[in-house]
């Protein structure tokens, strides 16, 4: 082998390694956040099913949301996209992950401030009932595991809570929320933290029972500051419980324009 051929070999070499190095850092840069903490609000996106998603989504609403990611199993940040329940920690079965009102959400949020990025930690769970998320149970230890994970990297900005199918006769819901989100601000470190929880829908056969459990979602902001509902009114379901798309989609627009009022601006 000539001088000049051993030469160029090491050129090709060397070469070879510095780009599929620096390939890999620059694909990593378009897959994960890395802007200033202050920038990125992080929502903690908990509850059953209907925050889980149930919803069918089209191809349109299948691509990765700009300037928005989620908490993926590795605590790192992913571009969100549905289905955005699809690293919770304690999840069902992958294929009842659907379309949440987390999307329209997120987009809602974004649309009103270009400046920002979003951290999504979605942790729901079809079919528990509130007493599961008591503090000291698996899903509301999760729940804070995770968002305190994501608080390295971003600033805690709210929490939605969507539940209450399985407890629609009880009539202490109330006070099972009250003592959720004082439990969750405590231990996040954040005693003004928004947090907005979305009404059920009413169902015509058990009238009754839904609209006493929704009253009492509507009454959480008469007992604590700082947090609000975003109302089920005119909504529309796919089964006996479940918002359709179409519905699914106006819940998140609902649960950001609660969250902008509660904050004293404007709706977009």
């Amino acid at each position: 082998m000539t001088k000049a051929r051993f030469h160029m070999l090491v050129v090709i070499a060397f070469l070879v390694v510095f780009f599929n190095t620096s390939f890999n850092i620059e694909d990593r840069s378009f897959t994960t956040y890395q802007g200033p903490k202050k920038n990125l609000h992080i929502y903690l996106l908990i509850g059953q099913s209907n925050m889980a998603g149930r919803a069918d989504y089209t191809s349109e609403d299948s691509d990765a949301i700009p300037r928005s990611y989620l908490l993926d199993q590795q605590n790192e940040w992913v571009p969100a996209k549905n289905p955005l329940n699809i690293y919770s920690s304690i999840r069902g079965e992958l294929s009842k992950q659907k379309l949440g009102p987390g999307y329209t959400f997120v987009k809602t949020m974004l649309e009103k401030d270009c400046t920002i990025s979003i951290g999504l930690v979605v942790n729901a769970k079809g079919g528990s009932n509130i007493t599961e998320w008591d503090r000291g149970d698996s899903f509301y230890e999760e729940a804070v595991r995770r968002t305190r994970v994501a608080m390295k990297t971003g600033t805690l900005k709210g929490i939605l809570w969507h539940q209450g199918e399985s407890d629609i006769s009880r009539r202490d819901y109330l006070y099972g929320l009250i003592s959720l989100v004082s439990h969750l601000r405590k231990d996040l470190r954040t005693p003004d933290l928004p947090f907005i929880a979305g009404q059920i829908y009413e169902r015509e056969e058990q009238s009754q029972e839904t609209k006493q459990l929704n009253a009492q979602i509507a009454e959480l902001p008469l007992h604590l500051p700082h947090t609000s509902f975003a109302t089920s009114q005119g909504l529309t379901t796919l089964d006996d419980w479940h918002f359709d798309s179409a519905s699914t989609k106006i819940l998140g627009i609902r649960y950001a324009n609660a969250l902008i009022k509660l904050n004293n601006e404007p709706d977009i």
